[in-house]
């Protein structure tokens, strides 16, 4: 039952997965409201409307969105400045969504459709060449509030295939130093052998 709800409740965030909200994602969010441990006003990308609709599916009273979480305001999406660009790669390890490309030393670019808005790309820029600017994708050429539903939906599809891939890495990564620790394990026990008959030849040859 909560499972259930925690995903009614998945579907009504934006999936910028910005952790605002003071959770890793919008799933360990909506988990925490489905079992009561957070309340509805704390994602600041959503807003307003965000909140009245996760009030509507909690029976709950709309509350003003949390300031300690942030404020609302028109959705933006990072821009790298590209001539400071030292390609580090650091925001792209950042990026939830993979909606950075680059190559070490080399310019990193950000995929405008692609992007969340998250910010969580411009603490580990070390040359400060990200900016927020607004995302201008409104009908009318204006500043838009939110993510349209389609575009949730497709952020949380790249944020799961992000995980996924994380996850690969990390598997190759422990696959490797097993690996390392059986040769070095291997070795000492050929050491520890070579040495054992070496000090066997060394008593026959003085008995």
């Amino acid at each position: 039952m909560t499972h259930d709800l925690a995903t009614r409740l998945d579907a009504l965030l934006p999936q910028t997965q910005c952790t605002r909200c003071g959770y890793p994602d919008c799933r360990r969010y909506a988990e925490a409201m489905a079992k009561g441990e957070a309340a509805i006003n704390q994602c600041p990308p959503g807003g307003s409307a965000t909140i009245a609709q996760l009030a509507a599916a909690l029976a709950q009273p709309v509350l003003p969105l949390n300031p300690l979480h942030g404020v609302e305001k028109p959705r933006e999406v990072a821009f790298i400045l590209e001539e400071l660009c030292i390609g580090c790669t650091k925001c792209i390890a950042a990026c939830p969504v993979d909606a950075i490309v680059g190559a070490a030393k080399r310019m990193h670019t950000v995929i405008e459709r692609d992007c969340t808005g998250c910010e969580l790309c411009i603490a580990p820029c070390p040359v400060d060449c990200i900016v927020m600017q607004p995302d201008r994708g409104a009908r009318d050429g204006g500043p838009r509030l939110a993510m349209d539903p389609v575009e949730s939906t497709r952020a949380r599809s790249r944020y799961h295939a992000h995980q996924q891939r994380a996850a690969e890495r990390q598997a190759e990564q422990v696959a490797v130093l097993e690996q390392k620790r059986a040769e070095l394990g291997s070795d000492k026990v050929n050491t520890s052998l070579a040495a054992a008959i070496a000090r066997a030849k060394a008593r026959k040859q003085g008995a």
